[in-house]
């Protein structure tokens, strides 16, 4: 395999591998044992590295090696507080610009999504849902907005896969609700409708919201989470 092509392979893994918490918060990369396991020299490696650490994957410390960006208490309350706000932003923006392609992409990331839950696979739904949440993003097309939103997916699929586990019937119901959401989503997107899928995204998210909070403050935003700690799942 070309070394271009095993660069791009990296990125990808990498990416997978930190949305689904196989790589922990945290958790302190091994740069050499990468560079043999992939067959690429330090440089592409650390380029890599930077582009990951510009997305909000990693976090690249002077004289230290890289480690994944960590989810802390201050985390989990920046992103409570800001979510709402920018993923009501996203979608409304989606809906003013999204093109032809662009929908046509959302469908089938909405398709993968439906696989996802058919087959119970926890990895691949977070994957699925993520790419949908993504693509909404490009949609946007905001040169301000689209950073900020990339690091809320990032830590919206690790918090997802550390504490939400469908272990009931009212969580398999809610992750059938959040499909339908997300075909009304396109609905809103393909109709232009600003203001419908600003609705939208604040209904998504409150129904993500409800099930995270279940395991990370069983009462409500203001109560401390003080059992929690950066790299400690549920």
């Amino acid at each position: 395999m070309p070394a271009k092509d095993r660069k791009a392979a990296l990125l990808a893994d990498l990416k997978r591998a930190i949305l689904t918490t196989e790589l922990r918060p945290g958790e302190d990369l091994d740069e050499v044992a990468i560079c043999a396991r992939f067959g690429l020299s330090r440089t592409p490696v650390r380029e890599v590295f930077r582009d990951l650490d510009g997305l909000g994957f990693l976090d690249l410390r002077e004289n230290r090696g890289p480690r994944v960006a960590e989810l802390s208490h201050t985390t989990l309350r920046d992103f409570f507080l800001a979510a709402p706000m920018i993923y009501g932003a996203v979608l409304r923006l989606a809906a003013r610009n999204a093109t032809t392609p662009q929908i046509a992409a959302l469908k089938l990331a909405q398709e993968d999504f439906r696989a996802a839950l058919r087959e119970g696979n926890p990895v691949e739904r977070t994957l699925a849902n993520n790419r949908f949440h993504e693509i909404t993003g490009e949609m946007a097309c905001n040169t301000y907005l689209l950073p900020s939103f990339q690091r809320l997916l990032i830590d919206h699929a690790r918090i997802g896969m550390t504490f939400f586990r469908p272990q009931t019937n009212d969580m398999a119901a809610n992750l059938s609700e959040a499909s339908a959401q997300h075909d009304e989503i396109i609905a809103a997107i393909e109709a232009g409708d600003e203001a419908r899928a600003a609705q939208l995204a604040e209904d998504h998210w409150n129904l993500s919201r409800h099930q995270i909070e279940l395991f990370v403050m069983p009462t409500a935003l203001d109560v401390p989470m003080g059992s929690f700690s950066r790299s400690s799942p549920a």
